[in-house]
């Protein structure tokens, strides 16, 4: 089906500072060039910004692991009705390839499936492996996914009762390494401290929650140029997800409470520190989806601005995927919304057009 002819006009934001008055959208793709004839024209009006980009979001799974077709589909309706437009999906057990097939559902970027410590995550959501299989299932995730591999970093270790990393420091080093061998790049799940020396002196690329930064780790991921996509709305539920371990593991319950208590100056040293920060919620497993919004505010009480938060969201989260924003010939992924997010992240909640691969959706 031929895509309709948009005219988008307005204060069209191509990037954090650069406007322009209007855009068209011809055969699905982006042109700042009014086309011959403009008869059967759509018109769209207000102040446009790329889709939103989820940077951590799960389509596909749920509380116990994967979900049935349907229930995936109505997460991925659920973002892309809330903004989010790109999803780069933070590891899963299931297919979700029958998702690029449908134009009316956002763009995923895969890693795959989570690759853990055995009985050291949440069951059924990952391979669970020893050290001496992780390298081989970091190559085989490697290409089941779309450049990322994830592995998890830490959980609770029941010996110890605390949070630990869940490889040494030399396999964490060779799955890297691997990884980075078959061109593509990593990131893990962390909570705790000691994870992140370790996969920062690994070479990571990224780094899911990344709770426990700490001066040496921040100044080293910094210098690295490691990304932490911090989930600061799934942070939130770090009181409840401690609680049940109170009494036995009371050691893991101070700590989840502590990383918990500092999660906003936790962030806000590593933005000052220059860490590249982006947008992700954790959408699937235990929290709902649609909630980019959400997480854009909570990184303005981290300290970023709203410009700044609205960019790890949207132009800045695009150009660290390898994917477009609002530029010459590219798939128009766009939102319309009533005032300037600069101004106001809260007008995002309420866009008055939503345009996925050039047709509008909502």
């Amino acid at each position: 089906m031929t895509a309709p002819v948009l005219h988008v006009r307005g204060r069209v934001l191509v990037g954090p500072e650069e406007t322009v008055d209007e855009v068209w959208v011809v055969d699905g793709r982006l042109t700042f060039t009014a086309p011959a004839s403009t008869a059967d024209v759509q018109t769209l009006e207000g102040w446009v910004v790329p889709g939103i980009v989820d940077a951590h979001c799960h389509v596909g799974l749920g509380p116990h692991g994967e979900v049935p077709r349907d229930v995936a589909e109505q997460q991925a309706i659920t973002d892309r009705d809330a903004g989010t437009l790109l999803i780069r999906d933070a590891g899963q057990p299931g297919d979700t390839r029958w998702v690029d097939e449908r134009e009316d559902l956002p763009k995923i970027i895969r890693a795959g499936r989570h690759i853990a410590r055995t009985r050291r995550y949440i069951r059924n959501f990952a391979h669970e492996v020893e050290e001496e299989e992780l390298t081989r299932y970091v190559r085989l995730e490697a290409h089941r996914g779309d450049g990322w591999v994830k592995l998890v970093g830490d959980w609770i270790d029941r010996d110890l009762g605390d949070l630990a990393p869940s490889w040494s420091r030399e396999a964490a080093a060779a799955a890297v390494a691997a990884a980075h061998e078959e061109g593509v790049r990593v990131t893990a799940h962390c909570f705790g401290e000691q994870s992140l020396r370790d996969l920062a002196d690994a070479g990571i690329d990224c780094v899911e929650h990344a709770t426990g930064l700490q001066e040496d780790t921040i100044e080293a991921f910094a210098a690295q140029g490691i990304a932490i996509v911090p989930t600061l709305v799934n942070i939130a539920t770090f009181p409840a997800i401690a609680e049940p371990a109170k009494a036995k593991f009371p050691g893991y319950h101070r700590h989840m409470l502590d990383l918990h208590a500092r999660r906003h100056a936790t962030v806000g040293a590593a933005h000052e520190a220059g860490i590249p920060i982006y947008v992700g919620t954790d959408a699937g497993g235990s929290l709902p989806h649609g909630l980019a919004v959400q997480e854009m505010v909570e990184l303005t009480l981290a300290g970023l601005t709203r410009l700044e938060a609205l960019a790890a969201g949207t132009w800045s989260a695009r150009a660290w995927l390898g994917q477009p924003g609002l530029e010459e010939g590219a798939d128009a992924d766009l939102l319309v919304v009533p005032g300037d997010p600069r101004e106001d992240l809260a007008v995002l909640a309420d866009p008055t057009g939503i345009v996925l691969r050039g047709r509008v959706v909502r």
